[in-house]
């Protein structure tokens, strides 16, 4: 690792410290890398004279801190470049100005760097929305999509690192607060779950320091040694470990490093006890090949050192709830100091850091049965490996910003005025946006903001953009809104609250629809008290809307009502003349009334028959026989008293009306192909009425017909259009 800057060369001020830090921060690079950072150095300390953050510490001492953190992580002349010049991206000038002198992709990692620090801002304004677990981890995912190049996520973590190490000396407590609380809640977890320990340590113990001073003092006092102790405590017991299984012939990998204090104060208070009750201020892990040689280590660890008492876990044996497994055992070692030692396979290990049962998800508290975003975990695992590249980033560079480009393609993350973050499918629209923070806010939507300017409601959304729907008092979504060419949304959850607008505005319309006929036939017979509900129980409907509903479809006719009006007051006798005994004669519409000639005979709108459907005949008052096939609903609610059997005469000159019922894969043309079929058989449609539903049609067509031969031969040339799945008369098989 190369040297560190040392710490008065953060802040420098005398030319001979100047010259040093350049002569450190280029250390290893050729003469071109050399180069590049010495022209950003420079670049900075013109522009940076004299600047101030907001939290008061001099930019470029920020900046120059900020470089040498990174140092640490040997990444590559153009991060550091860039972590110097993401301070100067504020105009569409500047950044022509950087790319022009220091390329493109210098720039576009400054740009990306600077982008990530608006965080700062969102998460001070979220602060009351509630939630906040939920909130912050919004963010963290935020700051991943954001992010093209891991390397961005590296400079923004040094940023904050340096940002932490000025608050520590600060004065002002507002400062150090939302310094600290920034670190905790968002970038020690991030860190945290990138593997990059260093980082998350420094964060949690400087966080500590300025949240709980008396905790950090009193913990830091009871260690009784510096950390370089503690490490060289660890590096002595591993040397000793590691001496005793090349004895036994057993390979493993051996590394440890000393509880940091924040980790120490967390325990505390998780167990509630005290300093002296820890045992595991000093840690050991030991990954081997295989199951027995787990076991074969722990024996020769308790042989080595002491074991204490009531500090061993088998979680081989018995695995934890999220199915992580390992020896766990806690020993006197050297020195008489109390040291833990974990044991586990090398695939023990990979589950445990990259898998459900992840540290990270241990520390931060999430259960095992906690809900799991899957996909989320696999982009984790993958940073985290390209993280573990950074000793080579000057070659995983180039990987890390080829693979980071579709890391997050699916999802984008923006923000709320309040700061809160919204997760969206990519591409997502400002009506996407609406819909998912609120349904009604969608249905009011007429405009968007975006980063405070206007823009059309199609406009794809890109991360870290904030959005504002501007509404109208009431009113609904358009249906222009679910057409696909037009692009106005993108998710699923948006289009389907935007049908369900729509069925429900269609429902709501059929129920009027209905209640107006059923007020004409009530005027029609003269019965203008009728109780509705109660004449929708007749016809076994439980709730009125329903019934009318479906009488505004025709699916329950005139004649079925004023034959339930009139039910009670039927005649004893019958109201047609005393017929004229001989053969049956067919009236005008080809139809037989057995036993009755010359008889006004109109067929039921409720079920259409047609030759040579099965009919019955239902003597209705003044107006005749209405005719229903024998297997219609309605037949079974009318009085058996009033009913007579009819037949199909010889003469079909008539034309019947018949409902027909589609079912398709919904595509462009479908409607146009159906017509085309019955316009070439020459049937004529007289309604239509079609539905869609994702990417399912529904399809109801009233046709005229003379006979349900031809109906037969319509409907198999409509099952060969392609995407049709069926097609059926309503009500029966043809």
């Amino acid at each position: 690792m190369e040297r560190a800057l040392p710490l008065d060369l953060v802040t420098p001020d005398r030319d001979n410290q100047i010259a040093e830090l350049r002569a450190v921060l280029v250390a290893g690079f050729d003469d071109a890398d050399a180069a590049l950072i010495t022209r950003a150095l420079a670049w900075m300390e013109v522009r940076a004279a004299k600047l101030t953050l907001r939290n008061g510490e001099v930019l470029s001492a920020h900046a120059i801190a900020t470089v040498a953190i990174l140092r640490e992580f040997r990444v590559d002349a153009e991060c550091l470049a860039a972590s110097m010049l993401a301070y100067f991206v504020e105009s569409d000038a500047a950044v022509s100005a950087l790319r022009e002198k220091f390329g493109a992709r210098v720039t576009e990692l400054a740009q990306g760097v600077a982008r990530m620090a608006m965080i700062e801002g969102v998460s001070a304004r979220a602060a009351g929305t509630g939630a906040q677990a939920a909130q912050h981890e919004g963010l963290r995912k935020m700051l991943l999509a954001m992010a093209q190049d891991m390397r961005v996520v590296l400079a923004k973590l040094a940023d904050h690192t340096q940002t932490m190490r000025y608050a520590v000396r600060c004065e002002d407590p507002q400062v150090r607060n939302d310094a600290a609380r920034l670190a905790l809640d968002i970038f020690a977890p991030l860190a945290n779950r990138l593997g990059v320990w260093q980082i998350k340590w420094e964060l949690e113990d400087l966080a500590l320091r300025i949240l709980e001073p008396h905790a950090y003092r009193r913990i830091a006092a009871q260690l009784d040694e510096k950390r370089a102790s503690r490490e060289q405590y660890i590096a002595s017991a591993i040397s000793v470990l590691r001496d005793e299984l090349a004895r036994a012939g057993i390979k493993a990998e051996i590394s440890g490093r000393p509880k940091h204090i924040y980790s120490i104060y967390n325990k505390m208070r998780r167990k509630a006890v005290d300093f002296d009750a820890l045992y595991d201020v000093r840690a050991v892990r030991v990954l081997v090949e295989s199951v027995s040689d787990c076991y074969a280590v722990l024996g020769m660890v308790h042989n080595l050192w002491t074991p204490l008492q009531e500090e061993f876990d088998d979680y081989i044996a018995k695995p934890k709830n999220n199915n992580y497994r390992s020896l766990h055992t806690a020993v006197s070692g050297p020195a008489g100091k109390p040291l833990e030692i974990q044991i586990r396979t090398f695939e023990m290990h990979q589950h445990a850091e990259l898998g459900v049962a992840a540290h990270w998800r241990y520390k931060e508290g999430v259960t095992a049965g906690a809900r799991r975003d899957a996909v989320y975990d696999a982009k984790i695992a993958w940073l985290r490996q390209i993280v573990a590249w950074r000793n080579e980033v000057s070659r995983a560079g180039e990987t890390a910003t080829r693979f980071g480009a579709g890391l997050f393609a699916d999802t984008i993350y923006v923000l709320t005025p309040q700061g809160r973050v919204i997760d969206l499918p990519r591409d997502a629209t400002p009506i996407d946006f609406a819909y998912h923070v609120h349904t009604d806010l969608g249905h009011r939507c007429r405009g968007a903001r975006v980063n405070g300017a206007m823009v059309p409601l199609n406009t794809p959304l890109a991360n870290g953009q904030q959005v504002e729907i501007v509404t109208a008092k009431q009113g609904g979504p358009s249906r222009d809104w679910m057409n696909p060419a037009l692009g106005y949304t993108k998710s699923a959850g948006a289009r389907g609250k935007i049908r369900q607008w729509f069925n429900r505005l269609n429902y709501e319309s059929s129920v009027a629809q209905g209640r107006e006929i059923l007020d004409k036939e009530l005027q029609r017979g003269g019965m203008t008290a009728v109780n509705l509900e109660r004449l929708a129980q007749r016809f076994k409907f439980e709730k009125l809307d329903d019934f009318l509903v479906e009488v505004a479809r025709g699916e329950i006719g005139s004649g079925a009502i004023q034959s339930v009006l009139h039910a009670d007051d039927a005649p004893s006798e019958p109201v047609y003349e005393q017929p004229v005994l001989g053969k049956p004669r067919a009236p005008g519409g080809g139809i037989l009334i057995v036993g009755v000639d010359k008889l006004l005979t109109v067929t039921a709108k409720c079920c259409k028959p047609a030759p040579p459907d099965a009919i019955i005949g239902f003597v209705s008052r003044g107006r005749g026989v209405t005719i229903h096939r024998r297997n219609c609903e309605n037949v079974a609610r009318l009085p058996t008293e009033r009913l007579v059997d009819a037949a199909w005469g010889a003469s079909h000159s008539a034309v019947f009306p018949v409902d027909i019922v589609i079912e398709a894969y919904d595509r462009t043309g479908l409607l146009r192909d159906i017509t085309e079929i019955l316009s070439r058989e020459r049937i004529n449609v007289t309604a239509t009425n079609t539905a869609s539903r994702s990417t399912q049609a529904r399809m109801h067509l009233t046709v005229e017909i003379n006979h349900l031969n031809e109906l037969q031969r319509v409907l198999a040339l409509i099952r060969e259009v392609p995407g049709v799945a069926s097609a059926a008369r309503r009500g029966g098989s043809s």
